[in-house]
């Protein structure tokens, strides 16, 4: 998961936060905020305008997808979920997984071409079901991405085969004794073969044929902030796909601080539905994780957290790890690794 959280209008709003008084620490935590938020923006609204004049500028119409964009994108995952009863867990899982991500596809599609912009049919088909990306305007553009390099493709294909090593090899290897350890390696494998492996591969094809389409995956290794690990490492499509689509709606509404935490709480309700829900347990596990992740982000951000310098270097590479890395062991709970992943791995051979 992971949402975009490094645009400078989010971190000048952010900014804004750190007045001084004794009530400040307090007016951070997000419904705080947001009660506060609401509150003047009502005084604000119905204040007296003197002289035929008020200093309130009318807000511009968003140009975010409608109540319909939104209610169809959910279609998909509605339908999803009533087939649990005839699926395995494990395929239940992948189901709503593409069911959201066909939903967040079609949320992009509708506000692209809200916006004016013309593409040809057989592109934005490719956007749809050849490219996890979230960046249509990009993906559909004229402007190619950047020109990919030998040891780049070199580099994909050999996280592809070591994935795909760490599956159908390492896998069997631990054997059956120490299933939740077993659960682990095998889902690594697969996001080592799937996201760091193939999709980059899918990236290299896309940018070889003149098409920007940037891998949504980076080197995890890089990260020296949480902000970082989340804003441009982990899974950028989903980043890119909140910044745009939920974050800045929100920001105008309850200001960039609680459309922050907003959005990892909306992340965790996303990730309750594939992980919690096919199995049948751990219920708000993915929730309390991302609730965690919105709140020590705010933290990396807030004045205390500068002055500790949790936000780079060494310091901020610990932090990722206690902050993203441990807490993960309760995101994929232990129903969820018995109940879906350990037969998916069964399912494919590797066990």
């Amino acid at each position: 998961m992971n949402t975009e959280i490094t645009d400078n209008n989010d971190t000048h709003g952010l900014a804004r936060f750190e007045a001084q008084g004794t009530v400040y620490p307090f007016s951070r935590v997000p419904p705080v905020n947001l009660a506060s938020r609401r509150a003047c923006q009502s005084v604000a609204r119905n204040r007296t305008c003197r002289a035929g004049r008020c200093n309130i500028a009318a807000h511009p119409k968003s140009s975010g997808p409608d109540a319909v964009a939104w209610i169809s994108a959910l279609l998909p995952a509605a339908f999803a979920l009533s087939l649990g009863s005839a699926l395995p867990a494990w395929i239940w899982m992948w189901l709503i997984a593409y069911a959201l991500f066909l939903g967040a596809k079609w949320v992009t599609i509708q506000r692209f071409l809200r916006s004016g912009k013309r593409v040809g049919s057989g592109r934005l088909l490719a956007y749809l079901l050849l490219w996890p990306g979230m960046e249509v305007r990009a993906f559909s553009g004229t402007s190619p991405g950047p020109s990919p390099a030998g040891r780049e493709w070199a580099g994909a294909a050999a996280r592809m085969l070591f994935g795909a090593a760490v599956v159908w090899v390492g896998v069997p290897l631990m054997g059956a004794t120490r299933s939740f350890i077993t659960g682990w390696i095998g889902m690594i494998g697969v996001v080592l073969l799937l996201h760091f492996g193939l999709f980059h591969l899918l990236s290299l094809l896309w940018r070889a044929l003149g098409i920007n389409a940037r891998p949504i995956m980076r080197s995890l290794a890089g990260a020296t902030s949480l902000s970082g690990f989340w804003g441009e490492r982990w899974n950028t499509a989903f980043s890119n796909l909140m910044h745009e689509n939920v974050f800045k709606p929100l920001t105008k509404w309850a200001g960039p601080g609680s459309a922050l935490f907003l959005v990892f709480l909306i992340s965790g309700v996303l990730h309750e539905l594939v992980i919690s829900v096919p199995a049948h347990g751990g219920y708000g596990l993915p929730t309390a994780y991302f609730v965690l992740q919105g709140l020590a982000l705010l933290f990396e951000r807030s004045q205390p957290g500068r002055r500790l310098g949790i936000g780079s270097g060494w310091k901020g590479r610990c932090f990722v790890v206690l902050v993203a890395g441990v807490p993960a062991f309760g995101l994929f709970h232990p129903l969820f690794i018995d109940r879906v992943i350990l037969p998916m791995l069964h399912a494919i051979g590797a066990t």
